[in-house]
């Protein structure tokens, strides 16, 4: 992201028409696919010092369809899905890891994800973190061997262990059509993993929401010129020094309901 003293104007020209999945610019998947492989190290890490940890698989579907974002755009602008990027996840103690509400984002690779739809540098962030167990990075959809973004159908999946007390689960994933909104498992603090002795189990699609970084200026969503699918180079657009707040205390734009564009559940193993 440049500010927009570097760059007057900060605006420019899509170079691409988005095809049907809203994914068409090129430089987009090369950086999903080049976040991705940068962090393709960062898998689950082995929890220490428990006996029998608990093991789930995780995956995140894209429910949307060609008619869930409407917008003022013309021809195929007019109605568009929702991509999702890849993105960046933690297993971890009671904490909040990766960012925390109406602060600012906290130059940890949060955004990154929300901006351009790059895991790499908050993957690397969260493996540093005091009270992370695990993390890593969720970057290539099922039943692809390339990284890249979801559209309508698409899904990630990625297996974690954990112990089976006191732990919870963080993800984040870019709301593509955005200049910096992410989705958020759990919000800052992440689901909780065990209910008493109970691991979660199913769809927790209600224990998502979406966000806003606070770190570029809001467009109309599936429009704007420096929003990551027409954007004339990663990080353009114009600085916004905010702080991380839910969409649902952002004014000036309708956003589609979180269950009709991402669907997140867990399956004990």
């Amino acid at each position: 992201m440049s500010d927009p003293t570097d760059n007057p104007g900060s605006t420019s020209r899509p170079d691409e028409r988005a095809d049907r999945f809203g994914t068409s610019r090129r430089t987009f998947l090369a950086l999903a696919g080049a976040g991705a492989l940068g962090v393709a190290g960062f898998g689950s890490a082995t929890v220490f010092g428990q006996n029998s940890p608990q093991s789930f698989t995780v995956r995140i579907e894209n429910v949307s369809d060609g008619m869930t974002l409407t917008t003022s755009g013309m021809d195929d602008l007019a109605e568009q899905p929702v991509p999702l990027s890849p993105g960046a996840y933690a297993v971890h103690r009671k904490d909040e890891p990766i960012f925390s509400a109406d602060e600012p984002e906290r130059n940890n690779g949060l955004e990154e994800i929300a901006e351009d739809g790059n895991p790499e540098r908050l993957a690397m962030s969260l493996a540093d973190c005091d009270t992370e167990l695990s993390s890593g990075a969720f970057t290539t959809p099922v039943g692809s061997d390339m990284p890249a973004p979801i559209g309508p159908g698409g899904a990630y999946e990625f297996s974690i262990e954990s112990p089976r007390k006191n732990t919870y689960l963080s993800l984040v994933t870019m709301f593509v059509p955005s200049n910096d909104l992410f989705y958020s498992l759990g919000g800052t603090g992440g689901l909780r993993l065990f209910d008493g002795n109970e691991p979660v189990s199913g769809d927790v699609t209600d224990q998502v929401s979406l966000w806003d970084a606070g770190t570029e200026v809001n467009e109309e969503p599936g429009t704007g010129e420096n929003q990551v699918q027409r954007q004339s180079a990663p990080g353009v657009g114009l600085v916004e020094r905010g702080t991380v707040v839910p969409i649902t205390e952002v004014n000036g734009y309708d956003y589609p309901d979180v269950s009709d564009v991402i669907r997140v559940t867990i399956m004990p193993e």
